[in-house]
């Protein structure tokens, strides 16, 4: 999700100098705040869906292809984060964990804490981790919906300034980039914009909210279309402060 209308309210004031910036061989970057635990988590990931093996984020945070192609893995992915390495935007990447205001993945723009017209601009990736332990369902869509992703989806709001909802039956341009990250490793594609309350039956006394997001793929076998779903805790995982109705606020807000 962009973060267009939490400008003012996050107002998220980079701690990395210019000359960090210029010094780095990427424009991406992690801040310190994320733990090794949490890095090696997102590098795996995005090595994954990269088929790059020697991704990694260096000793100053910035993110190492550690190569140009591979045989595996996603050409889309790979070209994206490219263009981000090598872009004209600086991308921070932070630990966000357990904040009631996101849900899994956000992205807002930047200040340098010191002004500087010769900076380039800035953006903050904004992770919650803890929000993917909440997510349960189709092993398949696991695989479609993860930290990786959501960070790559962030990263081409800004690489491609793509926009999320396009219209009630549109995933919108920045997911259907993502979407076709997932053809090229034959996983499920995202088949809704909107998450849905889920039918799961719950202990009335606990407070849950549960929701859904679909996925499908087809069968080349049979070209049936099998569908795949992921469900979680809207009141654990949270990011929205308006009440939960039968279509939930855009997924934007989960990725």
């Amino acid at each position: 999700m962009r973060g267009k209308l939490a400008i003012s309210a996050l107002g998220i004031a980079l701690l990395f100098s210019s000359g960090a910036a210029a010094k780095s061989v990427s424009n991406v970057l992690l801040r310190d705040n994320v733990s090794p635990e949490h890095r090696d988590q997102l590098t795996n990931k995005l090595r994954k869906i990269t088929g790059w093996p020697k991704l990694m984020f260096a000793d100053d945070g910035a993110l190492i292809t550690g190569a140009t192609d591979s045989p595996r893995g996603s050409k889309s992915a790979r070209n994206l984060l490219a263009k981000a390495v090598a872009g004209e935007n600086v991308i921070i990447i932070e630990d966000a964990s357990s904040r009631p205001d996101l849900a899994f993945c956000r992205v807002v723009p930047g200040r340098w804490t010191n002004a500087d017209s010769a900076k380039l601009p800035a953006y903050v990736v904004l992770i919650d981790f803890t929000d993917f332990d909440q997510v349960v369902g189709d092993n398949k869509a696991r695989e479609a919906f993860d930290v990786g992703w959501a960070v790559l989806h962030e990263i081409d709001h800004v690489v491609s300034n793509s926009e999320d909802l396009g219209g009630d039956d549109d995933l919108g341009e920045c997911e259907s980039h993502i979407n076709k990250m997932r053809e090229e490793l034959g996983l499920p594609l995202r088949a809704g914009y909107y998450f849905t309350v889920s039918n799961l039956k719950t202990d009335p006394n606990f407070t849950t909210r549960f929701v859904r997001l679909p996925f499908e793929q087809r069968d080349p076998s049979t070209q049936r279309l099998k569908h795949y779903w992921l469900t979680w805790d809207f009141a654990v995982v949270g990011g929205l402060s308006s009440p939960l109705n039968r279509l939930a606020r855009s997924s934007a807000d989960i990725f």
